[in-house]
């Protein structure tokens, strides 16, 4: 994928871009992106207009496969200090600068990349907002947790859960319904 202004730096105008998306060697598959690809994933299209985000709570669980309800809206972690995204699609979540990056990794979606936290982040950022989620909801991804309690790495949960907003609830919340 690429912005056009890309495509206008390689083939020089509007029109030659036209031209390559009228032949079908090109496909607009968002405002102002471009791909050679023609199915190209919505998530991939608006992580691609924001960079610095990162996936987040129901798309993220929905990725891991810890829930089969498709998310209505894409959930999108952003630095505490990050421009509000201004796209009704999407659901931003703010976190402190020191806790942004944590547990961020890459996986393959649909064949491109997407930034997500990884399994272990995502178990925090459920018990952080177990409130704000529908009890039946939050009831299907814990059990899905407890199920792959084995394969997670419980040292890098509780180092993200000390290093979390409000870490002393959260360690509670993990010790009486997760362990």
């Amino acid at each position: 994928m690429k912005s056009r202004a890309d495509y206008l730096a390689e083939y020089g105008t509007d029109y030659r871009i036209r031209q390559k998306v009228d032949a079908g060697e090109l496909f607009e598959v968002g405002k102002a992106v471009y791909s050679e690809v023609e199915d190209v994933p919505e998530i991939a299209v608006v992580l691609f207009r924001h960079p610095n985000a990162v996936v987040t709570m129901r798309s993220a669980f929905y990725m891991h496969g810890l829930t089969d309800v498709i998310p209505d809206e894409y959930d999108l972690a952003t630095d505490r200090n990050a421009a509000k995204i201004r796209d009704k699609r999407v659901r931003q979540y703010f976190y402190p600068s020191d806790f942004f990056d944590q547990g961020t990794e890459l996986i393959k979606y649909k064949g491109f990349t997407i930034p997500v936290y990884n399994r272990e982040r995502m178990l925090i950022e459920l018990l952080r907002y177990k409130s704000k989620l529908p009890f039946d909801y939050y009831k299907e991804i814990l059990l899905n947790y407890r199920a792959a309690l084995p394969q997670l790495d419980m040292q890098a949960v509780q180092d993200y859960a000390w290093d979390a907003p409000r870490s002393r609830k959260i360690m509670e919340t993990l010790q009486m319904e997760v362990l």
